[in-house]
């Protein structure tokens, strides 16, 4: 009976302390767990979203870029963390969908060691050339790669990420073989399309918008099944003469499975408030994206349904991590 009484007294002690934390919350700066390095459309899009919440916290976010395993990495910090709300973390469907079909083991379970805050941006890839690379179309790159099969190479932001089944779906798609160069995220990957290293990369808007207007790079198609905003004069994969192409990438808030609901609920106000601000608004859409303010709820679904997509595309193009 006393060892009851005790384990009650502990155990009411505990849940009290969470309670009260989950009230005073947030009391001390937040660590944002960014998975790419600096320069790519994550960090890019965590960097303009920084300053809002930090109004809307009225604590400081700290950015720390923890790369690797195209994003695993750093979202198995946030699952390790402790589940206080002070290390949440920005994923990307690698990390929190794709991940699941090309690996044999993951580090984590992102359905049930990770709790979904909200969504971030998502933006269309674009399938991007070296100034001095010959071909200025998609069908010029598809006729050159026949010729000479494995010559061409394509950089992406890693493997296991959707830019590397992005790349994956276009040699699958138009019947060709290319070499697949994986880099630590987009960043590295267009800066050496920009330095002429690499003929092809796998991009995104957010990554790229400014190098396409300084002509540094110059971009084939957009990834999108429609036309995207951003970049209007583009043709799509489609259009370009792979009929029912279409790959999106998207980033998200997570924190740590066990992390209390008042805390999450906290975080997602935060989120969803920053991202409607007019100023925020403005910011994504120059940088070619769309928002995602997405309750939890919201955010766990579309996890779900995205891992339900890629591992058909694992499946139709029989892509394995290397």
């Amino acid at each position: 009976m006393r060892t009851a009484r005790w384990t009650a007294i502990l155990a009411f002690a505990w849940f009290g302390g969470v309670v009260a934390a989950a009230d005073n919350y947030p009391s001390r700066p937040i660590r944002l767990i960014v998975t790419f390095p600096p320069g790519g459309s994550a960090d890019v899009m965590a960097r303009a979203i920084q300053p809002h919440l930090e109004h809307e916290l009225g604590q400081p976010v700290v950015i720390e870029n923890r790369t690797g395993a195209g994003g695993v990495t750093g979202i198995e910090a946030v699952a390790r963390s402790a589940p206080d709300g002070y290390t949440i973390g920005i994923g990307a469907a690698g990390a929190l969908a794709v991940n699941l079909s090309l690996k044999e083991k993951m580090p984590y379970d992102p359905f049930t060691e990770l709790a979904p805050i909200s969504g971030l941006a998502k933006t269309p890839f674009l399938l991007a050339a070296a100034p001095n690379f010959a071909p200025d179309a998609v069908k010029d790159v598809i006729a050159l790669a026949k010729r000479q099969p494995g010559a061409i190479a394509i950089g992406h932001g890693g493997n296991g990420t959707a830019m590397h089944l992005t790349a994956q779906l276009f040699a699958h798609m138009a019947g060709v073989a290319v070499t697949l160069v994986p880099y630590r995220g987009t960043g590295p990957a267009t800066q050496d399309l920009v330095a002429g290293h690499i003929p092809l990369a796998i991009t995104d808007v957010p990554t790229a918008v400014s190098l396409i207007q300084t002509k540094q790079i110059k971009v084939l198609a957009v990834t999108s099944r429609e036309r995207f905003e951003a970049v209007p004069d583009l043709p799509t994969m489609e259009e370009a003469g792979l009929p029912g192409y279409e790959s999106i990438g998207w980033f998200g808030f997570v924190a740590p499975a066990a992390t209390p609901k008042e805390i999450i609920a906290r975080l997602n106000a935060a989120i969803v408030t920053a991202l409607k601000d007019p100023a925020m608004l403005e910011r994504t859409r120059t940088l070619g994206a769309i928002p995602m303010p997405f309750s939890p709820a919201e955010f766990a679904r579309y996890i779900r349904s995205e891992y339900e997509k890629w591992a058909a595309v694992v499946a139709q193009t029989g892509a394995k991590e290397p």
